[in-house]
């Protein structure tokens, strides 16, 4: 069974309190259901219940008829209620700055009273296809429910996480240092992979350095190197990090972590494009591109005298923040998925899956370790699990799941939990519509009504 697709008239609001003028627009749209409001409260009010594309709006409404003031001030709630919708405003003779304010304030157009119907008519409907044609762009943005995989093999379904991808794809190709910040788990470092496999410096190295997890006392060396005889135990000359990643890309994870010292050193090799080995006399110059991560809040650590701020700048020109697994709905379902089938075909073949239970803990937990709690999770259940689909209780997640906050605004709370459910649902369901609307205990056109009014896509 195929969907049918709406043949519904599009919604046309008209806010006008002549009565005469109301009568004559409703008659010339008849290709729209025109829905008519002669005051605020009722133009609210039919926003929110028939959520029209386009309003046509006559600023000059009761209790001011003569003025401005009440039409702005509709125009105003308009924009804050449904921001994507298309408001064309009357503008009399004379009152051409007061049509420039309205489209400021986020009016798509404006026509001149009188009305010349034909005129008004053509601002319309380019108003209604443009108003599809977003509609449209946000629908493939979203791309809900199907499983993809963005720069650096991140599987992903999360618009989120997918604006990431293609804002590193846009720096990749140029020169500027880009700092990733983000949570532990989040995928700095593949995202930074995925950044170098997208830059002119592909062919070449891309290597990785935790800052965090050498020693103060190694980092120097493992940085910029040493000749022999440097120290005890140097028994040769060594190359660095910021040597062997030459042509390509040195990531530096938890920059934070680099004692103040060492900072000087990686500014003057920033500055300069040269540096010295430990034990060495000659500069040495490198091409080496420097992508650096962390966690840490390194504005505070500027005030506390930390972190140089001159290095942050040189190190920052691009910052980019990754979001939470939290804050990718669905996404947990799909990587806890693609975890499980790579780890049941290398340890444990006779796990096919996850139990009902298990993807309803994996949906509803907050995973304050993000994609690497994750994935240490599923990895660890496939291994224990003595049954062919994995159970929350092999997951160790039976009672972890935190209980939603409280939303005071009941629309906007529907409106957001429908979202984020549906998102859910898509992504436990793999994008299919008929299992999908079984899990949410809907029929298929409502899900399909739902998925419109939403802007989500299948």
């Amino acid at each position: 069974m195929t969907h049918q697709k709406s043949t519904v008239r599009p919604k046309l609001l008209v806010i006008e309190d002549d009565e005469g003028l109301q009568a004559q627009l409703k008659w010339a749209y008849e290709d729209f259901e025109v829905i008519i409001a002669g005051d605020r409260d009722s133009a609210l009010a039919a926003l929110r219940s028939e959520e029209p594309a386009v309003v046509t709006l006559d600023l000059g409404l009761p209790p001011d008829p003569d003025g401005t003031s009440e039409g702005f001030a509709v125009l105003d709630a308009i924009m804050a209620l449904k921001p994507d919708t298309k408001v064309i405003v009357a503008s009399g003779h004379g009152a051409r700055e007061s049509a420039l304010t309205a489209i400021e304030r986020g009016a798509y157009d404006f026509y001149q009273k009188p009305v010349d119907i034909d005129a008004l008519g053509l601002i319309v409907r380019r108003a209604f296809a443009l108003h599809e044609i977003e509609g449209e762009n946000r629908r493939l943005a979203a791309k809900v429910g199907e499983e993809k995989t963005v720069l650096g093999g991140m599987i992903t379904a999360a618009p989120e996480m997918a604006k990431v991808a293609r804002t590193i794809e846009r720096v990749a190709k140029t020169k500027v240092s880009v700092m990733l910040l983000g949570a532990s788990g989040t995928g700095k470092e593949l995202l930074a992979r995925g950044l170098h496999d997208a830059s002119d410096r592909k062919g070449k190295a891309f290597v990785a350095l935790n800052c965090a997890a050498i020693p103060e006392t190694l980092l120097e060396a493992e940085l910029f190197g040493h000749e022999k005889g440097a120290f005890t135990g140097a028994v040769k000359s060594t190359e660095g990090k910021i040597e062997q990643a030459q042509g390509g890309t040195l990531f530096l994870d938890e920059v934070g972590d680099i004692p103040l010292p060492l900072q000087v050193k990686l500014l003057r090799f920033l500055q300069e494009r040269t540096i010295e080995r430990i034990g060495g006399r000659s500069a040495i110059a490198v091409d080496t591109r420097v992508v650096c991560a962390t966690h840490q809040d390194l504005e505070a650590m500027i005030a506390a005298g930390t972190f140089r701020e001159d290095l942050f700048y040189r190190l920052a020109e691009i910052v980019i923040r990754i979001p939470t697994l939290a804050e990718r709905p669905g996404d947990a379902v799909l990587l806890a998925k693609a975890f499980l089938q790579r780890f049941a075909a290398e340890m444990n073949p006779s796990v096919k899956g996850f139990a009902p239970d298990a993807l309803a803990a994996i949906d509803a937990w907050s995973w304050p370790g993000n994609v690497r709690e994750l994935e240490n999770r599923v990895k660890r259940s496939v291994i224990m699990s003595e049954n062919k689909l994995v159970g929350v209780e092999d997951l160790d997640l039976a009672g972890n799941v935190d209980e939603p906050a409280e939303v005071l605004n009941l629309k906007s709370a529907r409106e957001r939990s429908d979202r984020t459910v549906i998102r859910h649902a898509l992504a436990r369901s793999e994008g299919n519509i008929s299992s999908t609307a079984k899990l949410l205990g809907i029929s298929r056109p409502t899900l399909y009504d739902l998925i419109k009014q939403y802007d989500l896509a299948t």
